[in-house]
């Protein structure tokens, strides 16, 4: 049986969660910027016909955003992540089998769902994420997921297809595969995408035509299978069970600069919380842990960097323990003088929990250990982040990146829900 695989994309995704709670946005252009509101990393389709390009400084745009009426936000992850497993639970229901690609994309697999008009199956899938969450989607349905990504991208582009392409059933598929861009393509990144337009390769028609072992010759395998892919034949299964991470790095910079040791510690302290947390979820055990300090490399202050790296005794994914070394590491790298704008914390050498080494002289009480990490994750899961927290993490956290332009959290704050005045 050929396969069927649907693409689910929710359309410029951050600003179409920021419309869902104040619907006058709509038809208005919108921008969401990154950490500390530096850069412009979402823009409506509104934003996006002014000439706003992602990743933009958002200082450098200030006239146009001005004069333009353009609505700004500062990312708003606890919303965007609580949509988007809304999104990903209503996808659930309409197949067997899910892949969530990213937070706003889902790979779904409908082969085993025969008789079925696909166009109408994926208007209803269309239909009912708008109705139960108010996010405009996009679908598209092929043969292979490099199909699937294109078939959305047309479903996007072109209005007469009304946010839903089933490219199975598509009269003239190498028509609609000459609309496409190389570089649009799935898997091509801008360094091959040069090299294909140079050699007279410009959209994806054409590369489908093209020998698959010139193509394997000069752009290595991973090139071949995606233009196998774009003849249809499947290279890209359906990943069910995505591998666990080999390494987990949690950085921000910081709202301003810092200069004062202990900020420094609380900010670090909280990253490495985090990365802890993160191990566990995976069920995972760290055995190298590195710290890093560094200050800001456009500023014309002094610049200093450094890092530490420490091999652990015995594997572990306690917090207490985390921290423990991570003041160690930071304090050794830390100098007095400097205005630093980021610090970071990477536990890499993971391994499962069921496989740690024990060492002799270990005196931690694991189990003991192990339970109250599993207690705190339960209270702070269902009561709240950093509901229980440690006090080494402070309080005030001067050093929180800058979000002056944070909407509510609709979804996961009662102080923050709509009210209503009838």
């Amino acid at each position: 049986m050929n396969k069927i695989f649907a693409l689910v994309d929710c359309n410029n995704f951050f600003a179409s969660c920021e419309r869902v709670f104040n619907p006058k946005l709509e038809g208005k252009p919108v921008i969401v910027l990154s950490n500390n509101d530096g850069c412009i990393i979402a823009r409506s389709n509104e934003a996006k016909a002014l000439g706003l390009k992602m990743g933009a400084p958002y200082f450098e745009h200030q006239e146009t955003i001005k004069k333009n009426n353009i609505h700004v936000f500062s990312t708003n992850f606890t919303l965007y992540g609580d949509i988007s497993q809304r999104v990903m639970m209503i996808l659930s229901n309409f197949t067997p089998e899910l892949e969530i690609y990213s937070i706003d994309e889902a790979f779904l697999d409908l082969t085993e769902m025969p008789g079925i008009n696909l166009s109408d199956y994926s208007q209803k899938i269309k239909k009912t994420i708008r109705q139960w969450t108010g996010m405009p989607v996009s679908i598209g349905v092929a043969p292979t997921k490099t199909l699937a990504k294109i078939a959305n991208h047309l479903a996007k582009k072109n209005p007469d297809y009304s946010g839903v392409l089933d490219f199975i059933n598509l009269p003239e598929k190498d028509k609609a595969l000459e609309k496409v861009k190389v570089e649009n393509i799935w898997g091509i990144g801008r360094k091959h995408s040069k090299f294909l337009i140079k050699n007279n390769i410009n959209n994806a028609l054409q590369l489908k035509n093209t020998d698959d072992q010139w193509v394997k010759k000069h752009m290595g395998v991973v090139s071949q299978r995606i233009v196998l892919e774009l003849r249809g034949e499947v290279c890209y299964p359906l990943d069910l069970n995505p591998a666990d991470k080999k390494e987990i790095c949690t950085s921000r910079s910081y709202g301003h600069p810092l200069e004062n040791y202990e900020e420094i510690e609380q900010a670090t302290t909280t990253y490495v919380t985090r990365t802890a947390e993160k191990l566990r979820k995976q069920h995972s055990f760290a055995q190298t842990l590195i710290v890093f300090l560094m200050t800001n490399r456009f500023s014309k202050d002094p610049q200093y960097a450094n890092y530490k790296i420490i091999q652990l005794p015995v594997a572990t994914n306690d917090t207490i323990e985390l921290i423990h070394y991570t003041v160690k590491a930071l304090k050794s790298i830390f100098r007095k003088g400097y205005k630093y704008k980021k610090s970071g914390v990477i536990v890499t050498n993971l391994i499962p929990d069921n496989q740690r080494q024990f060492v002799l002289w270990d005196e931690k009480d694991r189990e003991k250990s192990k339970e109250l990490m599993n207690t705190i994750d339960k209270i702070n899961k269902k009561l709240g982040r950093d509901k229980i927290g440690y006090a080494i993490q402070g309080t005030l956290r001067p050093w929180k990146m800058r979000q002056e332009k944070l909407s509510p959290c609709y979804t996961t704050k009662w102080e923050d829900i709509l009210t209503i005045n009838l």
